[in-house]
Order: structure tokens, then C-alpha cells, then sequence
């Protein structure tokens, strides 16, 4: 099984970007940061958008929608604030809260016999946070797409993950939250596609789609046929 890293294993530490935020005096709640996420991603998730631009260009517009769907006015003070958050994100990665569901959840599709390897689009930093975070024995391998030179939705990333851990298209899935980075290039490298859309926003969707990894463990029935 394939899972991408930001949005399935990890979020970001929302109480960080609300305090960085404070610091600059911009007062929005980690709480409405976190609530206000999904929909700013839905927004960003277009197939032009993901075509036209890199992951770490995506970055900054991503973080930008959220605060405008958070009903948050972007300023030079957002603006410095982001800044700031850029600069602990290439050292450290804001990506560091783990839901309180995925180790449990991974630690069920271990017992169930999926050899769970993470493809996720990084800076270079996923394996330092990932130890950092403790997740990197909850895993088999991970791949960051600093590292490989490569990014989804290029089936290349999946193609070279596939060949470096003996792994097969047929034999494979690819749990992932973005459906233009995700889906597609899943799709694209032959491998089976599911969803994670925690907020329930993709309701026309043409895959397999799950809220959370603990509804994934449930619905391995429908990937095992």
C-alpha cells in the first residue's frame, strides 16, 4: 500500500500557524485554521492548477486560501507570518501533527499484511520528521520527491517507488488526499486510487473514497477483491 505523507499521515501543526500568526497580529484560532483546510485544498485541487505549478509553488497559494476561506485578509502581515512558517518548514516540516487515528490504523494494515510504503511530494526533510515524529517504524519505506527528483502526479515517482520495493501495479493501491496529484497519478502508473477526503468534499468522485485511515482498515474488503 501506498500513502502519501501530508493530509494522510500528517497535517500541519495548526496551533503553530495560529501562534505565528498572533505574533504578527493576526488573530485566527488553530481551530478555524484546521476546519478551514479542506476547502481551501478542494480549491487548489484542479487539474490546471496542479499541470501549471510544483508542489512547493503550491505551497504558498495553499496556505493563503486557507486563511481566505478562514475569512482571514491577506496583508503584509500574513504575509510575514508565512515567511516565517516557510523557513521552520525547509528545516523541520510543518507537517508534524499525527491524527490521533493513524497509528493504529497503519498498525491494522500491517496485521492485515500491506507492506505500507509512503510517496509523498517533500522538501527533503519527510524522513528527519518522520523520525522526528516517530512514524518511521510505522512504515516500510518512504520516498520524498526532493530526494527523487521526481513529483506526483508523474507516474515516474510511482513507477520508481514500485521497482525499489519489488511491488507490482496489480498488487498495489495508493491512499493520497489531493485527486489531480493523487488519483490521477496513481492512475497513471496503473496503480488503484483511493481517496482520503476527511471533509467530504469529493462526493463526485470516480474512486474509492474514505474519511479517515480507520475507514480505509474497514474497507479493505473492497480493495481485496
Amino acid at each position: 500500500m501506498f500513502l502519501d505523507a501530508g493530509g494522510v499521515l500528517v497535517l500541519p501543526n495548526w496551533t503553530r500557524v495560529s501562534e505565528t500568526l498572533s505574533r504578527h497580529g493576526v488573530t485566527v484560532s488553530a481551530s478555524a485554521l484546521a476546519a478551514a483546510e479542506p476547502h481551501a485544498k478542494k480549491r487548489l485541487d484542479t487539474g490546471d492548477t496542479i499541470r501549471a505549478t510544483s508542489d512547493q509553488q503550491r505551497g504558498w497559494t495553499y496556505f493563503n486560501l486557507v486563511l481566505t476561506e478562514a475569512r482571514i485578509p491577506l496583508s503584509d502581515a500574513t504575509a510575514a507570518a508565512l515567511a516565517e512558517l516557510h523557513a521552520y518548514h525547509q528545516e523541520s516540516n510543518l507537517w508534524e501533527t499525527v491524527p490521533d487515528d493513524v497509528r493504529p490504523a497503519l498498525a491494522a494494515l500491517r496485521a492485515r499484511g500491506y507492506r505500507l510504503v509512503v510517496v509523498s511530494n517533500a522538501n527533503g526533510t519527510l524522513h528527519r520528521a518522520f523520525g522526528r515524529l516517530g512514524l518511521i517504524t510505522a512504515v516500510d519505506v518512504v520516498f520524498d520527491s526532493h530526494d527523487e527528483g521526481v513529483e506526483k502526479p508523474d507516474p515516474r515517482f510511482f513507477r520508481l517507488a514500485l521497482d525499489r520495493t519489488g511491488a507490482t501495479p496489480e498488487t498495489t493501491v495508493h491512499v493520497g488526499d489531493l485527486y489531480h496529484v493523487d488519483v490521477v497519478g496513481a492512475r497513471a502508473a496503473g496503480i488503484r486510487p483511493v481517496l482520503l477526503d476527511a471533509a467530504d468534499l469529493y462526493r463526485d468522485c470516480d474512486c474509492l473514497r474514505v474519511q479517515s485511515l480507520t475507514g480505509l482498515a474497514e474497507r479493505l474488503p473492497l480493495l481485496e477483491v
